[in-house]
């Protein structure tokens, strides 16, 4: 029997492996198919982080909450939205329709990982759903709205507000605050709403996002790929500046 719990142990070690190999190899997906999102999605998951942390969250949960945002806009990476994003003309309603379309796009990307992470493709359906219910694609309300999408939400939000894109220009952190606090029982669950918008939280996430897109350190993927043949991948982004090793995915379970 001590056999067979081993070998069992020893498959689902490999499987989860490749699990967070896939995880990176999309991830990477996303940097070479799109530089900015890459950016976007690192600033996003930096925020979001400080943002659970803040809210009491455990580990398991920080980790939820960090790979919904590292995967929040994988949808985008599709050929029908790609010249759509990328095209310098404001944008038609047909052309927002199709964008709007990315939220379920990544959901299915995601789905034959659903397995090792159960919560990421409800997470990233739901990161456009709105507090009110008249969000996007399923029209949730309040609390049935994932938590993680939750926080990625306002997290993407406070990014988009301020930072330049081709079809809006970047606002200073000052009119970010305002706009979400705008967005407070409306857009936003009210009481994340009221911790994200705290000076202390805001200037952590200031310091989180001026942060997340730092190099790595000289040496340090190689060092973590020693230890770590396919490093938790929501972990492989943010330890190599901090110089930590990334956990094993199984730890997360």
């Amino acid at each position: 029997m001590g056999a067979v719990v081993l070998t069992e142990r020893r498959r689902r070690g490999t499987a989860e492996r490749l699990a967070a190999a896939a995880m990176e190899a999309l991830l990477n997906a996303i940097d070479a198919n799109d530089a900015v999102t890459g950016a976007h999605v690192r600033r996003v998951a930096a925020s979001a982080l400080v943002l659970a942390e803040a809210a009491g969250m455990d580990e398991r949960q920080r980790r939820t909450v960090e790979r919904v945002a590292l995967f929040h806009d994988i949808g985008k990476i599709h050929a029908a939205l790609f010249d759509i994003l990328h095209d310098a003309a404001s944008l038609t309603a047909e052309e927002r329709s199709a964008i709007a379309t990315h939220p379920r796009r990544g959901s299915e990307v995601l789905e034959p990982l659903e397995a090792f992470y159960p919560e990421l493709c409800a997470g990233v359906l739901a990161h456009h759903e709105r507090w009110d219910g008249t969000g996007y694609p399923m029209g949730l309300k309040g609390r049935r709205i994932p938590l993680a999408a939750r926080i990625v939400a306002l997290a993407d939000s406070f990014d988009a507000i301020t930072q330049s894109r081709r079809y809006s220009s970047g606002k200073s952190d000052d009119t970010g605050a305002e706009r979400i606090l705008a967005g407070r029982g409306t857009q936003f669950d009210p009481e994340l709403v009221d911790l994200f918008l705290t000076p202390t939280v805001l200037a952590e996430i200031a310091r989180a996002r001026a942060t997340a897109l730092k190099p790595r350190a000289k040496g340090a993927r190689r060092r973590n790929r020693k230890a770590r043949p396919a490093p938790d991948v929501t972990f492989r982004w943010r330890n190599a500046v901090r110089g930590q090793p990334s956990p094993d995915p199984a730890e997360a379970r």
